[in-house]
């Protein structure tokens, strides 16, 4: 369990866990409001990402704004795929049950997953995400339930890149819901919101 993490048991053990990945600089509890509105009754997960950069929490490297470190980046995913195997047989959750919500780096950690592994994740909310590399063929994601949120006008994640994303989760089989904001690169509560109602209706929350 190398990662720093926290751990609430929710009061429905069928619903799906929630797994909390932060924007660069955040930590563990910053999206707990998140799960609250989506999900009340889920247990939740909450991970610190793993790097630092100038002191803030990150889970990969970058070369620059919006340059990934393509080998930290798959070593990075890895971690954190065997972190939540060794956290569903400690905490005793389902491991084939759970949901990503991610932010910004944490959005693109948890792309990263859907890409890398096919049984993962069972879905995603993803806030404001990019392409989290090119050139791989992603696994099979039949049915995997997937809600990009995305700024029109965000000056840190084009919308060509969210469109990309889209565009490569549905070939592998995805079932993506595209929601679009012109609030820049900022989490907003409109999307949040957009995303509890559509997690109701694809998990029967």
């Amino acid at each position: 369990m190398n990662m720093k993490h926290i751990y609430r048991e929710g009061s429905n053990p069928s619903a799906p866990t929630i797994l909390l990945l932060h924007g660069t600089g955040g930590t563990e509890t910053d999206l707990l409001p998140l799960a609250e509105l989506v999900s009340p009754e889920s247990s939740v997960l909450g991970v610190r990402g793993n790097v630092s950069e100038h002191g803030m929490p990150r889970f990969f490297r970058r070369l620059a704004e919006g340059v990934f470190d393509i080998e930290d980046l798959i070593f990075r995913t890895r971690e954190l795929h065997e972190f939540l195997d060794e956290a569903a047989e400690q905490y005793g959750f389902d491991r084939r049950n759970i949901v990503a919500i991610g932010y910004s780096n944490g959005a693109n950690i948890a792309g990263s997953l859907l890409f890398h592994y096919a049984d993962s994740l069972r879905g995603a909310i993803l806030h404001h995400p990019m392409v989290p590399l090119r050139d791989v063929v992603l696994p099979d994601l039949a049915g995997a339930p997937v809600f990009i949120a995305a700024g029109k006008n965000d000056p840190m994640c084009a919308p060509q890149e969210s469109e990309e994303l889209e565009e490569l989760l549905t070939g592998a089989g995805a079932n993506v819901k595209m929601h679009w904001e012109n609030n820049g690169h900022q989490l907003s509560r409109n999307e949040v919101i957009a995303a509890a109602a559509w997690f109701k209706v694809q998990f029967k929350a």
